[in-house]
């Protein structure tokens, strides 16, 4: 243990008391990153502490990743150096919660499925659908800010915060926005730390804006014979009035990997198109009645399934990634942000690198906000898989978007950014991490440019 650290370590535990605080190497090793491993964890329970530690950090130029339930630590480039983890784990009260409202102001460590449950009493949820599902924390679902197929109609976590307290390196906890729908005065600062991934501050309590549960909700599903009909059929839904939930492309790899241990297991062999309405019976019959016709034009045959039997299907096809690593540890998954209009041209890009590599790609679309996700099941080895990677990333700038590799082994990013090339924007952010974290503390190396 470093001087630095054990001078830490003794303000930490002099403020604290030693049980929350720990050096125990199998303890630090279960919070390693990309290979590497903190010298001390700490266990804050309130915000005032998450932003002591900070400050305490900060004064010695230690390093400090924070995380809770660890579901999106894979992703971002690895950190220049690590000295100690920050769990938020005890931060999981709910601090201000109006049902007649909408609205619930809760601590960052509180599990997402145990959010549900609560806000469920009253007929109310908040409508994300992220990776890790259940177990991802609030706090972390905004640092990314993390969404599923539940975008296509209810938008990103961005648009459901309210107002946030944030901790600072410089020990302040910093208040932006309100608890209420309709404030919306200025530009709100906070902003900016939704998908920061922790490396401006940390999210030690946040305001969101609540939803009503749809009162029934049913899973449609159309094969589409290839990328080409998908297409065709995705224009024609979208021109449509339908209000749905949620709408999904997987190719035939990623549908077999989807319903895979459920009551749906089926060999598809073509892509499919997985759509979810939610409102009245009469609502869900004129939907399927709708979708039944549009299936028609194109010749994508439909089979309707209820709310229940289609959940574990959706939680697949959100928790995507991680789903992939079960199935195949060693395949790399990218996500391509693009137009609407282009997703099922670059799906049909990277099936051609997968083909021509001699690996099997499993896909899903989210055909109504832009996002698609490629796992390489058989990633090929050295620099042909840096050169398919750096293909598919100028497929996707070609297209109008960008890329990020959300998953692959550590050698690959050494050798690359995983966010792709700094953009013109980059001086800006640059500007925004030293005025926020100005002696790098915060999860060092992990975002664009390697800031």
């Amino acid at each position: 243990m470093t001087a630095r650290i054990e001078s830490a370590w003794s303000e930490v535990s002099a403020a604290w008391g030693e049980g929350r605080i720990t050096a125990d190497p199998a303890a630090c090793a279960g919070c390693g990153v990309d290979g590497k491993t903190p010298q001390l964890v700490l266990h804050p329970s309130r915000a005032e502490e998450v932003a002591a530690a900070l400050k305490v950090a900060a004064g010695r130029g230690l390093s400090v990743i924070p995380f809770r339930n660890r579901t999106k630590v894979e992703v971002g480039n690895p950190p220049e150096r690590y000295d100690i983890g920050l769990s938020l784990k005890e931060l999981n009260n709910v601090w201000h919660y109006e049902p007649a409202d909408l609205t619930i102001t809760a601590e960052p460590g509180m599990k997402l499925g145990d959010f549900q449950y609560l806000v469920a009493r009253h007929q109310l949820w908040l409508p994300l659908d992220p990776a890790g599902g259940a177990q991802a924390s609030l706090g972390g679902i905004l640092a990314a800010n993390a969404s599923g197929p539940l975008r296509h109609a209810y938008g990103s976590p961005r648009d459901m915060v309210l107002g946030m307290k944030v901790a600072t390196p410089e020990g302040k906890i910093v208040k932006t926005g309100g608890q209420v729908v309709k404030n919306v005065a200025g530009y709100d600062l906070g902003k900016l730390l939704i998908g920061s991934y922790g490396t401006l501050g940390v999210i030690v309590e946040a305001s969101l804006k609540l939803y009503p549960l749809p009162i029934r909700r049913a899973t449609f599903v159309l094969r589409t014979g290839n990328f080409g009909i998908a297409r065709n059929l995705r224009r024609r839904i979208l021109e449509t009035p339908l209000a749905l939930l949620r709408l999904v492309l997987l190719n035939a790899a990623a549908a077999r990997m989807a319903r895979a241990g459920t009551s749906l297991a089926f060999e598809s062999r073509s892509p499919e198109m997985w759509v979810e309405a939610g409102g009245s019976e009469r609502v869900l019959e004129r939907t399927r009645a709708a979708l039944e016709g549009l299936g028609k034009e194109v010749g994508a045959p439909i089979e309707t399934h209820n709310a229940e039997e289609a959940e574990t299907v959706w939680s697949h096809v959100a928790d995507f990634r991680r789903k992939i690593s079960e199935i195949q540890p060693g395949a790399v998954v990218l996500k391509a942000s693009l137009p609407i209009a282009s997703a099922e041209a670059f799906l049909s890009a990277a099936q051609q690198e997968a083909e021509n590599a001699k690996s099997e790609m499993a896909a899903t679309s989210l055909a109504g906000v832009g996002t698609v996700q490629v796992a390489i099941l058989d990633f090929p080895e050295g620099g042909d898989g840096e050169r398919m990677i750096r293909r598919l990333r100028q497929s996707a700038q070609d297209l109008g978007g960008a890329l990020l590799v959300e998953r692959c082994p550590l050698e690959l990013k050494a050798r690359l950014d995983v966010w792709g090339e700094p953009g013109d924007d980059f001086k800006v952010m640059r500007k925004v991490k030293a005025a926020w974290d100005p002696k790098g503390i915060l999860s060092p190396g992990r975002m664009i440019g390697r800031i």
